[in-house]
């Protein structure tokens, strides 16, 4: 009897761990490979393989939770907006819903930045106040947001329609000519004495955008502060002039005028974090500063926790990356895949950003239109706007396997990895569903994952990306 009694008692035990098991929740995959064979592909779900073991390359701790995400996108630049523009009406709407909307597969963006005036991508070079004959207008009364009317601001009220959520960013390329050393929207430095009137060029078009129905978020004063470009609209304005700017001006004109955007410093590359260094140690700025914002064509993506590290209480936010062939690293799918991956969406979020931005959403077949500046830039998208044929680049699977899975207000979790083949960034959503993303960088066979105490085995080739996401029960 007593043996019958303990027979009785295994079979009950181990019919109680198999329910357990298989109770666990499974997570949902989707794919991109190296060979572009796959691309952003549902995979069969991912069943729990028992019980961690405490040697998974990758631990998930939902306990630790750091920076709020806000999301993902690209720039609604001059050339994009007119792309979009020219497409019938009903392609348009399809492609703007497959890229702000979340249903049928839609990538859900959330985040996009606008120009203030030209930039290279931009048929020709203008500003918001361009007074007949150059001549100086510091009351601003040839003022005007006409520019971005015919294009541009149709399609963000577009997509903030399908996507309430959108953050709107802007960003000036170079003051209006007449303020600058060089009286030309190409180089030159903003001159001391319309430091105000800048901040009112400032503080005018976020109101007008505002009117217009986009509203703005956020805005740098300046496109990469560093750097004269030869041919197309830009500005250096060193790190003491931004504090001036922002510190004395700005900062203190949008908090009389009750603007609640938010500024952000530097917008450009990893290179230098000794710039917004230098700009938060100014205590007059430092009060107006909300966050950083960073580039990706120098330096690396550990830069923007050297700053984080020294400035906690400011945000971090990634503004600008294109890809092309003007660059080796994104010439082909494979390399971009890798590296934007592992920089801009693990990297970045790792590094304590809310947000990462790619930089034209769309181009033409010839990398533009545009006027100056990068000959071989790409965008997420290729609309040829003679056929009306549309293709989603590298760019877009990329942006898709975080801005699908990954709401507004997720926290970014703790994730461990043991050696060197897998990268890898863990979220938790609003909703409680957790999302992991993976890049593996090499070797071969199942990753292990550790989420919640379960083992889960992944099969993911070498150079390839995964998100997988568990409902909201797993873990619990």
């Amino acid at each position: 009897m007593r043996k019958l009694i303990l027979s009785l008692a295994a079979a009950a035990a181990l019919s109680s761990c198999t329910t357990m098991q298989s109770n666990a929740p499974s997570a949902q995959m989707w794919l991109t490979t190296a060979d572009a064979a796959h691309k952003l592909a549902e995979q069969p779900v991912v069943p729990s393989a028992g019980p961690a073991t405490g040697d998974e390359a990758v631990s998930i701790d939902l306990s630790r939770r750091f920076q709020q995400v806000h999301g993902f996108g690209a720039a609604m630049t001059d050339a994009s907006a007119e792309l979009f523009s020219r497409l019938p009406e009903a392609k348009r709407r399809a492609i703007m819903a497959a890229l702000f909307g979340r249903e049928n597969g839609g990538l859900g963006l959330s985040f996009t930045r606008l120009t203030v005036g030209a930039s290279d991508f931009s048929r020709i070079h203008y500003s918001y106040d361009d007074p007949p004959g150059n001549v100086a207008d510091p009351e601003l009364r040839y003022f005007s947001i006409d520019p971005a009317r015919q294009y541009v601001l149709p399609r963000v009220r577009e997509a903030l329609e399908i996507n309430p959520d959108l953050k709107v960013m802007i960003s000036p390329w170079s003051a209006p000519a007449w303020m600058k050393t060089t009286r030309s929207m190409i180089k030159g430095q903003l001159e001391p004495r319309y430091h105000a009137a800048f901040a009112e060029y400032l503080a005018r078009t976020i109101e007008a955008f505002t009117r217009e129905g986009v509203p703005v978020s956020m805005l740098t004063i300046q496109n990469e502060p560093d750097f004269e470009p030869p041919d197309y609209p830009g500005m250096r304005v060193s790190p003491s002039q931004r504090a001036e700017i922002i510190g004395r001006h700005l900062g203190p004109l949008l908090k009389r005028r009750n603007i609640r955007t938010q500024i952000l410093d530097w917008d450009h590359n990893w290179n230098q974090p000794q710039q917004p260094l230098t700009v938060l140690a100014d205590p007059a700025a430092r009060q107006y500063v909300g966050g950083i914002a960073w580039h990706c064509y120098e330096g690396d993506v550990p830069a923007q926790s050297i700053v984080h590290d020294a400035y906690r209480d400011k945000q971090v936010w990634h503004t600008e990356c294109s890809g092309g062939a003007w660059n080796e690293k994104f010439k082909t799918w494979e390399s971009t895949l890798a590296w934007m991956t592992d920089k801009l969406i693990i990297g970045a979020a790792n590094h304590w950003a809310r947000g990462s931005l790619l930089w034209n959403l769309a181009l033409d077949p010839a990398g533009g239109p545009h006027a100056g500046g990068c000959p071989a830039c790409r965008g997420v998208l290729t609309i040829d706007p003679e056929s009306g044929a549309i293709t989603r680049e590298v760019e877009y699977y990329v942006l898709g396997h975080a801005s699908r899975f990954i709401f507004p207000g997720a926290y970014r979790v703790s994730v461990a990895t043991r050696g060197d083949e897998v990268e890898a960034a863990a979220f938790l959503n609003p909703d409680g569903s957790r999302v992991v993303i993976l890049y593996r960088q090499s070797g071969a066979g199942p990753i292990a994952i550790d989420l919640g105490g379960r083992r889960y085995l992944v099969s993911l080739p070498a150079g390839s990306v995964v998100t997988l996401r568990w409902s909201a029960e797993a873990g619990r």
